[in-house]
């Protein structure tokens, strides 16, 4: 385990293709994660949970998301925090780029085992 600050700069990381429809770069600590997201219009995160509490701060664009049978759309400027189990699902309204924070870290991301990304997204007429 590493005391010392280390700085980060993004525009060094190289960016992850995680699908044709959304990228990301991570930077993680020992007990968080913060990660920038890329994805395109019309991309669906399909429903998924874990550990991790997961805050989600959107700079540009838009998502919707899926949690609970209820639609929560946050906006560029918004935040949306996503407690620990909760199964969420969401939807890119515009090209849009946000920031999530994890904590713990998300191991999934960094082993690559995170094949929820693969999985059919719930539709619109199974949540009414």
């Amino acid at each position: 385990m590493s005391s010392r600050a280390k700085l980060v700069r993004w525009d060094e990381l190289a960016l992850e293709k995680v699908t044709e429809m959304i990228s990301r770069k991570v930077v993680t600590g020992e007990r968080e994660m913060l990660a920038q997201i890329y994805l395109k219009k019309g991309c669906v995160v399909p429903m998924h949970s874990h550990e991790s509490e997961q805050i989600t701060y959107v700079l540009q664009g838009a998502l919707r998301f899926l949690i609970d049978g209820e639609h929560i759309t946050v906006r560029e400027g918004e935040v949306l925090l996503i407690p620990s189990w909760v199964e969420h699902q969401a939807e890119a309204l515009d090209d849009t780029f946000e920031l999530d924070v994890f904590s713990p870290i998300r191991q999934d991301w960094i082993d690559k085992t995170d094949t929820y990304f693969h999985n059919e997204p719930v539709k619109a007429e199974d949540t009414q």
